[in-house]
């Protein structure tokens, strides 16, 4: 396994900037510790770049970041840019281009770390969310008719293939059987979506039967699930579903386990030779740009993510290690919570990494 990686890094909108700063300071610190090369090449991708050219993501860097080994993003989303814009043109874009047909989110609390959830601790919510991320009400199908009249219909259309859904299942159920209790929870709404989720059914018993007799295999209905994680989160190991579904379940997970600012997220393309993205779930705060509040915790642990997907196992695991025990000290996680500010979080879990 080689020891250097090329790394695409776009440091984003309002306080994307200050958080992808520490997460960067940790890495460099990881990679001095563990003999690792990072090439980091840095894209202005963004609304800055988008009000000052006309530019999204334009296909020359497109192709640019193609040929990187991963992506490394902070928050995308400007205030002066219509909401879509950017979000469709980078965030997406990125996605269906680049084929990373997996978003793998942890759901984990860290000791110390406060949960909305009464009774709950570290032990009862540590859970992995693999949601489809290339196909759904994502894909982009649909239109308009008689837009802007009385009589206008807007018709937007979840696309699910089975080979989208076979290679989503597939990650997931190897997934659950490289981990202790080796559970499967597929989540959908087969009672209502009956095309659909009869499609991710079948072919979620059909693998699991043919090639992951190992695994414990599960259903919830995807309101089920909402009223599980915030009820007894300790029944899910590891959950697939759909893209919108997974999208608003992430949420949940994200809150559960202490709130966006310590929620890091991968977007995942398995095959050989394929780029992944990583990113911190939260969005771009600007109102906060410059103030030094925002936690970075999410950011520093998406790069944690990265290492780990690239096969840095031993980096990965010391970063996330030094999240974890930062994370259990703050007196809060959200905004201006934290009791220091953003590049001093970054200078404990650093601290931390380099022993």
């Amino acid at each position: 396994m080689s020891k250097s990686m090329n790394i695409a890094v776009i440091h984003g909108d309002g306080t994307g900037p200050e958080v992808m700063r520490e997460g960067l300071k940790v890495l460099r610190t990881a990679s001095d510790k563990f003999g690792l090369s990072l090439n980091l090449t840095d894209y202005d991708l963004g609304g800055e770049r988008y009000l000052k050219t006309g530019d999204v993501l334009p296909d020359s860097v497109l192709e640019e970041l193609r040929k990187q080994d991963a992506i490394y993003l902070s928050a995308i989303g400007h205030p002066d840019v219509k909401p879509g814009v950017l979000e469709k043109g980078i965030l997406l874009k990125l996605r269906f281009e680049l084929d990373q047909y997996i978003n793998l989110r942890p759901v984990r609390l860290y000791p110390g770390v406060q949960t909305p959830l009464k009774d709950k601790g570290p032990e009862h919510i540590d859970f992995v969310v693999v949601r489809e991320n290339t196909e759904g009400l994502y894909a982009g199908s649909g239109g308009y008719l008689k837009q802007g009249t009385p009589d206008e219909i807007a018709v937007q259309e979840s696309i699910n293939t089975r080979k989208g859904v076979d290679r989503c299942l597939r990650y997931a159920f190897n997934l659950a059987s490289s981990r202790s209790r080796k559970q499967l929870h597929l989540v959908g709404k087969t009672n209502v979506l009956t095309f659909a989720f009869d499609l991710w059914e079948r072919a979620f018993n059909e693998i699991g039967a043919a090639d992951f007799t190992s695994v414990d295999r599960r259903y919830h209905h995807v309101d089920a699930c909402c009223m599980f994680m915030v009820w007894a989160p300790e029944q899910y190991d590891v959950i697939v579903t759909d893209n919108m579904f997974g999208d608003i379940i992430t949420d949940i997970g994200a809150m559960i386990q202490g709130g966006l600012g310590i929620s890091a997220s991968g977007n995942i393309n398995p095959e050989p030779g394929g780029v992944s993205m990583f990113e911190p779930v939260g969005g771009s705060a600007p109102q906060f740009t410059g103030k030094n509040v925002i936690n970075p915790l999410a950011c520093i642990g998406a790069g944690a993510m990265m290492l780990k997907a690239a096969g840095h196992l031993e980096a990965a695991d010391c970063i996330e290690a030094a999240v974890a025990k930062v994370a259990g000290e703050l007196p809060g996680l959200g905004v201006g919570e934290m009791g220091i500010g953003t590049d001093a979080v970054g200078d404990k879990v650093a601290a931390l990494v380099a022993g």
